[in-house]
C-alpha cells in the first residue's frame, strides 16, 4: 500500500504460514497449545495498568473438551466499571495530547510482537478458547490482527495528511481530535483479531477505552492485553472488564462522558444498545458515535454458466470453515437445476471427507461450536429439518456434546425458498440449498434480495459477464461485501474492507480509513495572516 510516516513501509499484509507437517511454526504452536491447555491460567481484569482480581471467578473450558478447565477469570462489580471509566478519563488528559506518530509506534510494535514472539501463543490460545484449526487461528489471530495494526497506522497517516486548501491570506488546517469522553468496545468470540481491533483502533486515534470481551474469548483476550502492555499502551488507555454484560453496559451508558460504541455481535443486542443510547441521549455531553457489525444470512448464487466444482468448493469452504461461525459464512445457496446433480455429488463427497475433532490434531478440518447454547440451537433446527416435508438433509445431520460441542457439517436441501433455515441466522455448520429452474435466474436474484433482513456478504459464480452484471445490480443492497466467482468469506485488511448494511450493521468498513474516521471529531482551524481593520467592504465605498 505504500510507505507511512518517516518513509517506513508499514501497510503490508502479513504472509500466512503453512503449518505443514514438520514445519517450525507447526512445532511451535503445538508446544504452546500443550503448555496452555495443561496450565491453569488466571485472567484478572485490567484497569489503570493493574491486574484486578475480585475473587468472584468463572472457569474457562475449550468448546471441544468442555469438561477440561484451562483457567478462570475474575468478574467485575459495578465499582470496577466505574473505576475503569474514571481511569480512562484521567488517562485521556495525556493520551489525547500524545503526538500521533508516538501512538503509531506503540501499535506497530504490537504488530511485530504478534508476528514474532507471541505468534504461537496467540494462535494456540485461539485454538483452545475458540476451537479454531491452526489455519483458521493463523489467518485470524496472527495475520488479520497484524494487518489491522499495520494498516490502521497507514490509514491514520492518510487521514491526518488530508487537509483543506489554504490561500496566501489564510492557513486552513484540520485537527483530528479524539472523541471527547471515553469509548466502549464490545467484542465477539469468533475473531481474536476483531476483539483486539475494536479497542485498538479507537485508542490509536487518541481515544480511551473500556473493553468488554465475549465471555467465550477471554482466554485469548489475555494474550492480546499482554501484547498491548509489552508494546507500551499507557495505563488507563485500554481497560478490560469481564462479567455481567447488562450491568457493565448500563454503567457505561449511564456516564455523561460516554462518547462512542464499537460493537460486533448479535443484531438484537446492537439494536437494544442503540435504543439505550437514544433513551439516554439527554444525559450525554456529546452525541455518541455508534458503529456496529452484526448478523448475516450470507448467500451463494450460482448461474447456469458456472463451473459445478467451483460452486461446490465455494459451498464447502464458505459454509463450513470455522464451523460456519464467521459473520460472513455462507448459510444459504441457490443452485441452478442444470448444475445441481454435479454440485450435490461434490458437496457430499467434500463433507464426507471432513475430519472432525480437537484442533490439537492439526489434520482436522472441523472442530466444535462455541458453547452449549449454540449447540442446542443448531441441533433443534437440524431435528426440525429431519421432520419437515419441504426439507431434506443430504449429508451430515449428526451431533454429539458428550465431550465437545460437535455438530456435523450439515447440508439441507429445501423446496421452499423461504424455509426457516433459508431466512434465520444459525451461526453454525449448516447450509440450506434451494435448487431453482436454471432459466429463472432473474426471479431468483430478486428472491435472494428479498429473503433476508441481513446484508453482510454474498457471492455470485458465473462465467457469463452479463449474468454477473445483472446480479451486481439486483443485489446492490443485499451485501456490503460482494464476491464474484469466490466464496463469501475471507476479507483481507486493506484489500476488502468489511461490513454490511440493513440488519447487518452500520457498514463502517473495518480494515479501512472509513472506520477510523468515526473515532475522530475534526476541528477546523483558520489562521488569518493579515487581519482586517475596517468593517467596510468595497461595495460600501463612494
Amino acid at each position: 500500500m505504500g510507505k507511512g510516516f518517516f518513509n517506513v513501509p508499514i501497510a503490508v499484509n502479513e504472509p500466512v504460514k503453512s503449518y505443514a507437517p514438520g514445519s517450525p511454526e507447526r512445532e511451535a504452536v503445538a508446544e504452546a497449545y500443550k503448555t496452555m491447555f495443561n496450565s491453569k491460567t488466571e485472567v484478572p481484569m485490567y484497569i489503570n495498568g493493574k491486574d484486578v482480581k475480585t475473587g468472584n471467578t468463572r472457569t474457562m473450558s475449550p468448546p471441544h473438551d468442555h469438561k477440561h478447565i484451562v483457567g478462570e477469570y475474575h468478574l467485575a462489580e459495578q465499582s470496577h466499571v466505574n473505576q475503569a471509566i474514571a481511569t480512562a478519563l484521567e488517562a485521556r488528559k495525556t493520551w489525547s495530547q500524545l503526538p500521533w506518530e508516538q501512538r503509531a509506534g506503540i501499535f506497530l510494535k504490537a504488530a511485530e510482537l504478534i508476528a514474532g514472539p507471541y505468534r504461537a501463543k496467540i494462535n494456540a490460545a485461539t485454538m483452545i478458547a475458540q476451537s479454531k484449526t491452526v489455519h483458521q487461528a493463523e489467518i485470524d489471530a496472527a495475520c488479520e490482527l497484524i494487518d489491522f495494526l499495520r494498516f490502521n497506522v497507514q490509514f491514520m497517516t492518510d487521514i491526518y495528511h488530508e487537509q483543506p486548501e489554504s490561500t496566501s491570506g489564510a492557513w486552513n488546517r484540520l485537527e483530528y481530535r479524539p472523541l471527547e469522553g471515553f469509548t466502549y468496545a464490545v467484542t465477539p468470540f469468533n475473531f481474536t483479531a476483531i476483539a483486539a481491533n475494536l479497542p485498538a483502533c479507537m485508542a490509536m486515534m487518541g481515544n480511551v477505552v473500556v473493553w468488554k470481551p465475549s465471555d467465550s474469548q477471554i482466554f485469548s483476550a489475555k494474550v492480546i492485553m499482554d501484547v498491548f502492555r509489552e508494546a507500551g499502551v499507557p495505563d488507563g488507555v485500554i481497560n478490560v472488564v469481564f462479567g455481567d454484560p447488562v450491568m457493565i453496559t448500563n454503567t457505561v451508558m449511564a456516564s455523561p462522558d460516554f462518547s462512542g460504541l464499537h460493537f460486533t455481535g448479535s443484531t438484537h443486542i446492537f439494536k437494544e444498545l442503540w435504543k439505550q443510547i437514544g433513551n439516554n441521549i439527554h444525559n450525554y455531553k456529546t452525541y455518541p458515535r455508534i458503529v456496529g457489525e452484526t448478523g448475516g444470512k450470507d448467500f451463494i448464487v450460482a448461474h447456469k454458466s458456472a463451473h459445478a466444482q467451483q460452486v461446490a468448493t465455494a459451498i464447502s469452504r464458505g459454509a463450513f470453515e470455522f464451523q460456519g461461525q464467521k459473520c460472513s459464512a455462507a448459510s444459504r445457496a441457490y443452485v441452478p437445476s442444470n448444475l445441481w446433480p454435479e454440485v450435490k455429488a461434490s458437496v457430499i463427497k467434500d463433507v464426507n471427507s471432513f475430519t472432525i475433532g480437537s484442533p490439537e490434531d492439526m489434520s482436522n478440518f472441523i472442530t466444535a461450536v462455541i458453547h452449549e447454547g449454540s449447540f442446542d440451537k443448531l441441533a433443534k433446527y437440524i431435528d426440525e429439518a429431519k421432520a419437515d416435508a419441504d426439507a431434506e438433509i443430504i449429508v451430515g445431520g449428526g451431533y454429539d456434546k458428550s465431550k465437545g460441542y460437535f455438530i456435523e457439517p450439515t447440508v439441507i436441501v429445501t423446496s421452499n425458498p423461504k424455509y426457516t433455515t433459508m431466512c434465520t441466522e444459525l451461526f453454525g455448520p449448516v447450509i440450506t440449498i434451494y435448487v431453482y429452474d436454471e432459466n429463472d435466474y432473474t426471479t431468483t436474484l430478486k428472491l435472494v434480495d428479498e429473503t433476508s433482513e441481513y446484508a453482510l456478504t454474498g457471492a455470485i459464480l458465473s462465467t457469463d459477464r452479463y449474468a454477473i452484471q445483472e446480479a451486481t445490480n439486483i443485489l446492490q443492497n443485499a451485501a456490503g461485501n460482494f464476491y464474484i466467482n469466490d466464496k463469501p468469506t475471507g476479507a483481507v485488511v486493506g484489500q476488502q474492507p468489511f461490513g454490511g448494511a440493513r440488519a447487518s450493521g452500520t457498514n463502517d468498513k473495518a480494515g479501512s480509513a472509513l472506520n477510523l474516521l468515526r473515532w475522530v471529531s475534526p476541528r477546523m482551524i483558520k489562521e488569518t495572516f493579515v487581519t482586517p481593520t475596517d468593517y467596510r467592504y468595497p461595495f460600501l465605498e463612494e
